[in-house]
């Protein structure tokens, strides 16, 4: 046997052997009596959090022009588009729904494993619910913890997703919510792993769409929902994917993350220690790596200190962290995805408003003349002692014309497990989020806030598709 022989057998022998198999029987195994109280309490918040998210996204530039495009190929189906209720088929269902749930960077985010779940399952297992038919909330309930549980430990596991190039959110989210579909499915453990196996073959998600501003950003999660719905039917119909998709030679360990992994966090304690519990809600609407950010922005804002006092800003950030979002910005991009993913603009906004809400990245609030003056004087650095893929260490240093320079720090991401948000603030961003798309008024947004509350009594998730407002009387609005 050659040299070169040898050392590709050597490849292929992995040590890890079979994970994808063990993956998939524990969540066949995995029963609603086995979730506990806090896990299901999580998982309807998730829930909730994403039908809201899903209904700001009325305006969200993309979104239209998708449906539009959407409405121009398919007039019927089993399953809802959710903004402006137009039936389809589940897989474009999936995708009208996921790219909605992303739009507007508001959804729930695993801070750890780098991963947003829901933006890809809800859209993904709320098609699939309706195309089977009679599934009930205690399915449903099942099914999203399957999936947000290995998202999170696949995000654990691919520890460098991110910056190895990869949208973590898209790769990951649609192996995971194939598997998620599975189980709502009921397949058995060879065909979810065929599910598995089938939906690494359709995994992509470069992070070259953050790094441009490119509304590709906001549309993968809804390709990752359609493609995992199909890897989920196309299995139970008994085709199979590749049986080795995570340990394989070419599989996701080796080909995507360059064998910089930790595969003991896929399993260890699966099923008793829950990485649903570690899941944020933001409380801003752009990426997660700003958040820190925003926080120290806007308690100096609450030192009174004005832009116009601003003679200079220093922002360190992790490795990570800064190479995702401290780019100088440029408001001749014209770009809301860009302002999403600016460390420079979300520190001046905070400091300038006081506060950063859906409002913020909008047009004509991005090419703000006065903002943009002051990310001229925002320098965005790494700091070599952060943690490296941290997500919420940041340090602020403002310079005033004075001379005075006062210095602010922090690695508590609000929303996350160390800062959460309260069901109060919850219910109220759930509120907002449809006033502010759909024009919802309060009882309607709590009706419905209720009955996702109360999942588990519904014998038919199809009769809460059918409750989610619309909004919508006859053609599309203008974006705003």
């Amino acid at each position: 046997m050659s040299a070169t022989s040898e050392k590709l057998k050597t490849l292929d022998i992995s040590p890890v052997a079979g994970l994808s198999r063990k993956l998939c029987e524990a969540a066949v195994a995995l029963r609603y009596e086995d979730l506990p109280d806090d896990v299901i309490r999580n998982v309807k918040l998730l829930i909730l959090d994403t039908f809201g998210v899903i209904g700001a996204a009325q305006a969200a530039p993309g979104i239209e022009a998708l449906h539009a495009r959407l409405r121009r190929w398919e007039t019927m189906g089993s399953a809802t588009a959710l903004l402006g209720k137009m039936r389809m088929s589940p897989p474009s269902a999936a995708l009208a729904n996921g790219a909605a749930a992303h739009a507007l960077d508001f959804d729930d985010i695993h801070d750890e494993a780098r991963v947003h779940s829901c933006a890809v399952l809800l859209p993904a297992l709320v098609a699939t619910a309706e195309d089977l038919g009679s599934i009930g909330g205690r399915d449903l309930i099942l099914a999203l913890a399957v999936g947000a549980e290995i998202n999170a430990r696949l995000g654990l596991t691919c520890f460098n997703c991110l910056d190895h190039g990869w949208h973590p959110t898209m790769l990951l989210g649609v192996m995971s919510a194939a598997v998620a579909a599975a189980r709502l499915l009921r397949l058995d453990v060879d065909s979810t792993l065929g599910a598995l196996g089938f939906a690494h073959h359709l995994a992509s998600g470069s992070s070259q769409s953050i790094l441009d501003g490119a509304l590709t950003k906001r549309l993968g999660p809804g390709f990752a929902a359609r493609s995992a719905v199909m890897a989920a039917y196309l299995a139970k119909d008994g085709l199979n994917g590749p049986h080795r998709p995570l340990e394989g030679r070419a599989g996701l360990f080796r080909l995507q993350e360059r064998d910089e992994v930790y595969p003991e966090r896929l399993l260890d304690g699966f099923g008793s220690r829950w990485e649903i519990l570690k899941y944020g809600f933001k409380a801003f609407p752009c990426c997660r790596c700003c958040h820190s950010t925003i926080d120290l922005g806007l308690q100096f804002a609450g030192r009174g200190i004005k832009i116009s006092q601003v003679e200079a800003v220093t922002i360190w950030q992790p490795a990570v962290n800064f190479r995702t979002v401290g780019l100088p910005y440029d408001p001749g991009r014209d770009s809301v995805v860009h302002a999403q993913f600016n460390a420079a603009y979300c520190f001046a906004r905070a400091l300038h408003d006081g506060k950063v809400d859906l409002r913020t990245f909008q047009r004509p609030q991005i090419a703000d003349q006065a903002i943009a003056a002051l990310t001229r004087r925002v320098k965005v650095v790494m700091d070599p002692d952060m943690d490296p893929i941290a997500m919420g260490p940041a340090r602020v240093s403002v310079t005033l014309h004075s001379g005075e320079q006062q210095t602010l720090e922090s690695s508590v991401l609000l929303g996350g497990p160390e800062s959460p948000l309260s069901d109060k603030m919850l219910i109220d961003k759930f509120r907002f989020c449809l006033s502010h798309g759909l024009g919802t008024e309060s009882r309607h947004a709590d009706a419905f806030a209720d009955r996702v509350l109360r999942l588990e009594d519904e014998t038919d998730v199809a009769n809460v598709v059918a409750a989610f407002p619309s909004g919508l009387t006859g053609e599309w609005p203008l974006a705003r």
